[in-house]
């Protein structure tokens, strides 16, 4: 049977070098590597470089003060991960298997001081085939990186941005510049003897006649002759159905199953999230077990409703999940640190419990992150929180069009599809959308339209989806349809359909317009991305300010300058005609700003559903500890105010009843 060997259970060291000088001087063991300028010390994997140098007192802590800027010198040094594998996991006559889930971003794999691979690019998981490069004993498995691109944050030309890599690493308007470099997902070992489950993938629906499941499922499996393939479907111990096939049956078509006695899964709020497990096993002719698949399954029937009164050829945003229209309501999720390979499922527990006790239904994930890990999704299926999943593209300024170079589709269309194969049995995945804010050139407010199907990328992407997981929406961009945002001047033409913005009661409104006049007027069929920036708690000021006083809270405090975007500080001065008497008052202050802003938006949208179909708060939570930004949550995961008051609004499906004022 297939042995699959956990890396992270070995003990890791980390050793960084002048590019290729541990080339040049032939290093094999970075132990005893005299050349090294880090010499070797302890690294968790997964994990990255910045974090094991941090533990080991070599840089500081990059989230305080400046110290950022002297942590930039890490990505221009080579790193190499060193390990040794036991000598009881090499069995004479095996295959074995080196299979990453996420490696950041480019490198090679070394064994026994000699390359048996290479790999490149942060979204797809990587394989190397060892078999014929071990030894019986004493070997030294290593991992190097390479340097990483020099450049991919948030300005710039999204044409030119061809190097596969979360974007937001290289600074944001709320984080700063921490390019990651490591494992950031799990490494294992496989030992396997050439009879094995290669694929197995999954979707579900369901048939809202009679409440009943449908499950279509394929696979392959690889070196299996006279074998047998026993696929089952079961809840706590109790099997529903079940099929055996042969090799060449099994691998020769997709399968479906339907009537399925299921229980459905409702998002958040709406009911419950029950989940099955679907095996795959495989015998050999003696009928013993060679390998096995299992995933996680729910049933649900999506439909997309156009919205009520709007023009005929807008798409469709109402979401009906199991024959009832659902609003949806929710955040941007980003990713929850710089250093996303160090984030425990703990971090994802605490941030996904709070939006669910927050009654959010969804959550989108920005393209300009990275497709999540898999415990994310796991966590998801079981609270009820849907996701919307951006593709890796993300707008520049200077050009929001995504490339267009043969090399540059090619890569992005095998991340879609890995995406797609890995993540298409999660029930609580609503949709597949190719990236954030891609616009054209040229359009109102300095934003262009939208992009659609006929940017040539965004139509393969589409054809994608169309072919590999037919069931799920895709949408182009977002925000999406004939405008980027909702300006006061069209209200009323049709001209809305999802939207981004505004983000600040006092900066993105035209003149003539207050928050509350705007939100009681506003047309949109949905919302994905709207917020008010709020202050971050007194402690986080106070305890990731470094060296550097707190107030003044804007522009002139470098440590506030770092995250400069979100500062409202000039707008307490102009409504109290004074400074702050302490940061208390001021961030009682904005802190009651933010939520009050949101109630109000939230509150329009949800009074005019069904004629929109949801809002989304842009953002979630803090991946770096800003001192005021647009989060609900955070960089602790802990709720500011506007938390709590966006979650009773979310719960009170009778705020339509309410009428938004207007002064």
């Amino acid at each position: 049977m297939k042995v699959v060997h956990d890396l992270s259970e070995l003990e890791w060291k980390l050793a960084g070098f002048a590019p290729w000088l541990w080339q040049l001087s032939s290093v094999t063991d970075i132990r005893a590597a005299n050349c090294a300028e880090i010499p070797a010390i302890p690294a968790p994997v997964p994990g990255s470089v910045q974090q094991a140098l941090m533990d080991a007192g070599v840089i500081k802590d990059w989230n305080v003060g400046l110290n950022a800027r002297d942590c930039e010198w890490v990505e221009n040094r080579h790193w190499i991960y060193q390990t040794s594998l036991p000598d009881e996991w090499i069995v004479p006559g095996k295959t074995f298997r080196l299979r990453c889930q996420g490696l950041d971003y480019c490198g090679g794999i070394l064994l026994n001081g000699r390359q048996v691979g290479d790999f490149r690019g942060t979204f797809v998981p990587h394989a190397f085939d060892l078999t014929g490069h071990l030894k019986e004993r004493n070997n030294l498995l290593q991992i190097f990186f390479d340097l990483p691109p020099r450049w991919l944050g948030q300005f710039g030309r999204t044409s030119e941005m061809t190097k596969w890599k979360a974007r937001f690493n290289y600074t944001w308007d709320w984080t700063g510049r921490l390019v990651q470099i490591g494992v950031w997902d799990a490494i294992a070992l496989e030992v396997a003897e050439g009879f094995e489950i290669e694929s197995f993938r999954a979707t579900t629906d369901a048939n809202l006649e009679d409440e009943s499941g449908l499950l279509h499922f394929s696979g392959k499996v690889a070196g299996a002759r006279n074998c047998r393939i026993h696929v089952a479907l079961s809840r706590d111990g109790k099997t529903l159905r079940a099929q055996d096939f042969d090799a060449q049956s099994f691998n020769a078509q997709r399968h479906g199953w339907k009537d399925l006695p299921v229980e459905l899964w409702w998002p958040n709020g709406h009911g419950r999230q029950p989940l099955y497990t679907l095996t795959c096993r495989l015998f050999d002719a003696d009928g013993c077990l060679d390998d096995e698949w299992t995933l996680t399954v729910g049933f649900k029937h999506v439909a997309w409703l156009p919205c009520e009164g709007a023009p005929a050829a807008a798409d469709p945003w109402i979401c009906a999940v199991n024959g009832k229209p659902i609003f949806l309501q929710g955040v941007n999720w980003t990713p929850i640190r710089t250093n996303f390979a160090d984030v425990r499922e703990e971090d994802y527990r605490i941030r996904l419990r709070a939006y669910r006790e927050m009654n959010c239904n969804l959550l989108r994930v920005w393209g300009g992150g990275f497709p999540e890990k898999e415990t994310f999704y796991r966590h998801c299926d079981e609270m009820g929180l849907l996701v919307w999943q951006d593709f890796p593209l993300s707008s520049s300024g200077l050009d929001n069009l995504p490339p267009c170079d043969p090399e540059s589709v090619r890569d992005l269309l095998e991340i879609a599809d890995s995406c797609i194969r890995r993540r298409q049995h999660h029930v609580s995945l609503l949709l597949w959308c190719g990236g954030n804010e891609l616009h054209d050139r040229h359009g109102q407010d300095g934003f262009g339209k939208p992009l659609d199907l006929a940017h040539p990328l965004l139509a393969k992407l589409h054809d994608l989806v169309a072919r590999e997981d037919p069931q799920r929406r895709f949408l182009p961009t977002t925000s999406s349809g004939p405008r980027f945002l909702a300006h006061p001047g069209n209200f009323g033409k049709g001209l809305h359909w999802d939207v981004h913005g505004p983000w600040s009661p006092w900066r993105d409104l035209p003149a003539g317009w207050n928050w509350a006049g705007y939100w009681a007027g506003v047309d949109a069929l949905f919302h994905s991305e709207t917020g008010a920036p709020g202050a971050s708690s007194v402690g986080i000021i106070r305890r990731y300010g470094g060296e550097y006083a707190d107030r003044p809270g804007d522009s002139n405090n470098p440590v506030w300058r770092r995250t400069w975007w979100w500062i409202d500080w000039d707008h307490f001065v102009r409504e109290k005609g004074r400074q702050p008497a302490n940061m208390e008052e001021y961030v009682q202050w904005s802190q009651g700003a933010q939520a009050q802003a949101l109630t109000v938006a939230i509150g329009a949208c949800k009074t005019r559903f069904p004629r929109c179909g949801g809002i989304l708060v842009w953002m979630g939570h803090d991946s770096f500890p800003c001192m005021s930004n647009t989060s609900l949550l955070d960089f602790e995961g802990k709720c500011k105010p506007a938390a709590n008051a966006v979650g009773a609004v979310f719960a009170n499906d009778d705020v339509g009843r309410t009428k938004i004022s207007a002064e």
